[in-house]
Order: C-alpha cells, then structure tokens, then sequence
C-alpha cells in the first residue's frame, strides 16, 4: 500500500508539473495578447469617449440590447438604466472595470459580461429576474454578491482567477455551471444546487474528485485538464450522463458502478493500461480512449463486448493502435459491428 502510495503521489507531481507548464505558457501568451489587446482599445478610447448620447437613437421601450465590441468603459456614463424593460442585454468585449448602472433594469433575463475588465461582483442585487449571467473573461477572484439572483438557470465563470465556489447555496434553480479555466483546488459549496444538471471544471488545479454527493440530476460532468490520479466518489450522480475527464494522470477506469446512464465517457489523454469495468454500462454510446497506454486488442473486445450500443471509439495514440497500423480499423470494425466512428474518421452513416 505504502509503494502504490508513492507511485500515486509521483503520478500526481508529474500532473502538477506538466499542467503548471501548461498554465504559465498560456498565461504568459494571453498576458501578450491582452497587453496588445489593451493598448488598442485604450487609443480607441482616446478617440471616442462615450455618454449618454451614445444611445439617443434606442427606444426606450427595447427589450433587447446588444452593445457588443462598442468600446464601452463606464455603464454609467452611457446611461443603460433608462431601458427599464429590457431582458437580454450584451455587453460582450468591452472595456468595462466595474459593474454599476444597472440597478433599475429590474426585468432582464439575460445578462452577459464576457470579456472585459471586471474585478468584482457588484451591484446586481436589484436584478432578481436574472436567469443568465455571463462574466466569463474576466479577472473576478471571489464569487460573491449573488444572493439575491435566485432565478438564475445558468452562470458562466470561465476563465477568470476563482479559487473557491462558495456563495452560490441561495441559487437553487441553477441547472447549468460553467468555472473552467480557474484555480480551484476542492470541489465543494454545491451542496445546495440540487437541481444542477451540467458543472464545467476543466482547466483548474483540482487533485481529486468528490463534493457530488448532492447533485443527483447531473448529466454533464467536464473536469478535463486537472490533477486528477483516480475515478471515485461519483455514485451519487446516478443520472449522469457524460463524463469528459482527459488529460488527467487516471491509472485505471472504476468507480462507476452507479453510472449506470453513462452515454459519453471521455479519458483521452490519462494513463490508462486496459479497457475494463464498463460492461454494466448498458447505454454506452462513445468512448474516447486516445493517447493512454492499452496495448492489447484483445482486452479491447472484452472490455466492450457487453456495449451493445457502442457507436464511436478513439484508441489513436494507444500502442495498440501504433502497432497495428495496416489491421487497426479493419479489427475493431469487425468487433464491434454498431461502430459508426472510428477516431475522427466516419466508417457508415448511423
């Protein structure tokens, strides 16, 4: 026990190591891209400085607003509380610091954020109608001030600098959670979102998997490009429906007896040696094995030879596919006569 231990904890650093190389690389591409990015809109903005004016020729009575990619950098200086019936406003690639202004539109549904400058959360209380919010792209570190949303359906996190999902208990309508690309460590403070369908954690620096034991009406798990050594505690997502958990260090596929409803099961890119522990999986439509370490074309067939409903599978980048380039497709055509893909390549029409 005490040497698989130590194997585990190698695994692990050497995932610590490659995903923090991979980290500093694309942050250090898009801290270029931004510096480029900035210095654009900023003598963009030396030109045109925008106020109230900016929107003297939009009804008043609009419900819909899209003022995407207009160099927008003060909400309140353009004067959007006047649109008191809006529902869907996007303010998408701007230059927006600070939320503010907004607190009489008190009928929008969709609310989207992506892409600019913001640092908090602020100054939405008053938008209890809320059922979309976007702030995507941004550089918010804590999750906070959105207690009183409680309509929300779907929150869009991704790519910000969140190391905690906490604040989100009153939010119990929310079906669909979206926090890739951040630095959260622990899966935890979802206890409350019972009504979670789809939960997105790729790209962040979780080790280890657990904090669903509340969310029985998750179809979508994504948790992609983490630390990740070992598939466990997921019985409780007994609805589960699609499971992408590549490039991880995943020795071995268990763990997921209860998964009964299991359609997509990603685990490219891990350390996986065989194909096993997926003949209970009755509905197993696509499985995505790239890049592992099976050998063994044998092992393959038993290992699916209760899928029934297997129509796609990606073994490329396996040994049992480099090593049996001319015969690869031909054997698992004839193994699995319901395939309708094999890698990228459509072998019928379904």
């Amino acid at each position: 026990m005490e040497g698989e231990a130590n194997k585990n904890s190698q695994i692990e650093q050497n995932v610590e190591k490659k995903e923090e190389q991979v980290v500093v690389k694309k942050e250090a591409e898009q801290d270029n891209y931004s510096s480029d990015s900035n210095n654009e809109e900023e003598a963009n903005e030396q030109v045109k400085e925008l106020g109230s004016e900016f929107l003297a020729d939009v009804s008043p009575d609009s419900e819909d607003l899209d003022l995407t990619h207009t160099q927008i950098s003060d909400l309140e200086k353009i004067n959007i509380n006047r649109f008191t019936l809006l529902k869907t406003l996007s303010l998408r690639q701007n230059v927006i610091t600070r939320i503010s202004g907004l607190d009489k539109l008190v009928n929008l549904e969709e609310l989207d954020l992506y892409d600019n400058r913001i640092k908090h959360i602020e100054n939405l209380d008053t938008l209890t109608n809320l059922e979309s919010l976007d702030l995507s792209f941004n550089k918010i570190k804590q999750i906070e001030n959105v207690s009183t949303l409680t309509k929300l359906k779907d929150i869009y996190f991704i790519q910000n600098k969140i190391s905690v999902i906490e604040n989100l208990d009153s939010l119990t309508e929310l079906t669909n959670l979206e926090l890739g690309g951040n630095r959260i460590r622990v899966i935890d403070g979802l206890d409350k979102l019972v009504k979670l369908e789809q939960l997105w954690l790729g790209k962040n620096k979780i080790r280890q998997l657990g904090g669903f034991d509340h969310l029985a009406n998750l179809t979508i798990l994504s948790i992609q490009s983490n630390r990740i050594v070992k598939l466990e505690n997921l019985g409780g997502l007994i609805n589960l429906e699609e499971l992408y958990i590549s490039h991880n260090g995943i020795q071995k596929i268990e763990g997921l007896e209860n998964n009964k409803k299991l359609r997509v099961l990603d685990v490219s890119n891990n350390r996986i040696e065989k194909v096993e522990n997926l003949s209970h999986l009755a509905d197993l439509e696509e499985l995505w094995a790239s890049y592992n370490q099976i050998d063994s074309f044998e092992n393959v067939i038993e290992g699916l030879s209760n899928n029934k409903k297997i129509a796609t599978v990606y073994f490329e980048g396996n040994p049992v596919q480099k090593n049996n380039a001319q015969s690869y497709r031909l054997k698992l055509k004839l193994a699995f006569p319901s395939l309708i893909q094999i890698d990228a390549t459509y072998i019928r029409q379904s």
